[in-house]
């Protein structure tokens, strides 16, 4: 841009300076000068720049920003069945299926008036059905607390734990302030942002229609590298983004194949089933002395 415009400067006063110098030719050829300047004028000044090219993944991120935006002005609390599954230390985990309610975050004028926060109910698989888990943002001295569901210890108290600690993190990959849908497109922002910054990104991105998620109408925004490197974390990304919500309601990461033909390894799933917006969620919904739950 800097170029162009000193560029158009320098050429405006070297046509001033000539149709101001003394004329030394004849009068025919002084206009014709001056008529064939004519175009050449009109060519610069009406010039636009060069648009900047776009990376391949700004119409994704674009697509990301639309809902997070979308949570954060339209989107008070919601529930759902989250389905999770993580690869932790190597070793991938079972499906796991999650009564999950959620409020979101706000913030108004720069104080706090509604927190985050999460209820866990487990339905499954057998080992950990009945377990519980609430997280209300800036109460409990930061603590979630947690309770078993199954065996022996679904007769002991509810635990007071961090949610970073080395219990509550036990076979998760993130924690439970992490949860959730606004969470998981901030995540999806800032690892597409990392990626644009890199210098050996080679991310492939496309867009397909009529993908659905237990029924619904999704648009499937799919990532690629085909190569492992630096920075570089999967080999294939999937987010499922619900038509009617605008909101993503299924992300999968796969790892790179060990050896040639074999598919590739599931890092993380995380699927929102029978996602309900709005619901009129309350206080008491994240209070642990709620006597629907099984807190003590």
């Amino acid at each position: 841009m800097k170029f162009f415009l000193c560029f158009q400067f320098s050429s405006l006063i070297g046509i001033l300076l000539a149709a101001m110098a003394p004329a030394t030719v004849g009068g025919n050829e002084a206009a014709r000068s001056r008529d064939e300047l004519t175009e050449p004028v009109l060519r610069v000044a009406t010039a636009s720049p060069a648009k900047p090219q776009r990376h391949p993944l700004d119409p994704a991120l674009d697509m990301a920003r639309g809902g997070l935006e979308i949570m954060q002005e339209s989107v008070v609390d919601y529930t759902a069945i989250l389905v999770k599954r993580e690869r932790v230390n190597g070793q991938l985990g079972e499906h796991e299926y999650i009564q999950l309610k959620v409020r979101n975050r706000r913030v108004v004028d720069g104080r706090l008036v509604t927190p985050f926060s999460v209820y866990m109910n487990f339905l499954r698989p057998a080992s950990t059905r009945g377990r519980e888990v609430l997280y209300v943002e800036g109460q409990n001295n930061g603590k979630l607390v947690a309770r078993e569901g199954t065996g022996m210890a679904r007769f002991l108290p509810a635990v007071w734990l961090y949610p970073t600690g080395t219990i509550a993190m036990r076979n998760q990959l993130y924690p439970i302030t992490d949860v959730g849908i606004e969470n998981l497109v901030k995540k999806l922002i800032e690892r597409g942002e990392e990626e644009k910054q890199s210098a050996s990104s080679t991310c492939q991105v496309s867009f397909h229609e009529n993908a659905t998620i237990n029924g619904r109408s999704c648009t499937l925004l799919q990532l690629r590298h085909d190569k492992p490197g630096p920075g570089v974390e999967f080999h294939l990304a999937q987010i499922f983004i619900d038509d009617e919500l605008n909101l993503p309601i299924r992300y999968a990461a796969y790892g790179f194949p060990q050896r040639p033909g074999e598919a590739p390894p599931i890092l993380e799933e995380y699927t929102y089933l029978n996602l309900q917006l709005n619901v009129g969620l309350t206080d008491r919904d994240f209070d642990y002395t709620n006597s629907d739950y099984g807190f003590r």
